[in-house]
């Protein structure tokens, strides 16, 4: 694992975690546990309305989380209710912790190989629907990570399991002089409770 974001793995251990917000993020534990016990692969699909900003965070850090703490066969993917692109500040906020990014693919919606780590594989990052080829179709959870895309997308077709787990939009801080802050403060939210989830799995 790349040394900066070992230094915000370990800043992560000071954030403490609401006996609510454990109560939303055990579902996904469960499910996690479940899979581990028989061996199976775990796939987790993180869902959001554009894929754009906080399904992207919620991928990339859950991946960063399942090899931190060694838990294998765990592949992350994220998706939209419709696909846009992945937000420049998400690019941003990831590459001053630490990851690298490698553009494999130009144009309105870029692809990314997503690097945290020499001995983990790159994560691949782009602004894509649920239901894209790229994603698993079926024995996965669908992790809403907005409460549009929650209340908007009551069936996942092929999910075994919806789990809502929303956060606010950073989007809203845009053009304020607080975009920087709200867009760190997210991304550290985010991994401090994948943190904790991945911190759960024995």
């Amino acid at each position: 694992m790349f040394a900066k974001i070992k230094s915000v793995i370990k800043e992560l251990e000071r954030y403490s975690i609401s006996k609510e917000r454990k109560k939303t993020l055990q579902p996904l534990i469960n499910f996690i546990i479940e899979k581990k016990e028989v061996g199976k692969e775990i796939s987790l699909n993180f869902i959001c309305t554009h894929n754009s900003r906080r399904s992207h965070l919620a991928q990339i850090w859950a991946q960063v989380m399942a090899a931190h703490f060694k838990v294998k066969n765990v592949n992350c993917f994220s998706g939209g209710t419709e696909a846009t692109t992945l937000f420049v500040s998400i690019k941003e906020t990831l590459e001053e912790m630490g990851f690298v990014f490698k553009t494999t693919s130009e144009g309105n919606n870029p692809k990314y190989s997503i690097y945290f780590s020499v001995e983990d594989a790159f994560v691949i990052g782009f602004s894509k629907t649920f239901d894209d080829a790229f994603n698993p179709t079926n024995n996965f959870a669908a992790i809403m990570t907005c409460s549009q895309a929650d209340e908007n997308c009551p069936f996942i077709p092929g999910a075994e399991k919806r789990i809502p787990i929303t956060y606010k939009d950073p989007k809203e801080f845009d053009n304020t002089e607080l975009k920087k802050e709200k867009y760190n403060e997210r991304s550290m939210q985010i991994a401090s409770e994948m943190y904790y989830v991945f911190s759960r799995i024995k």
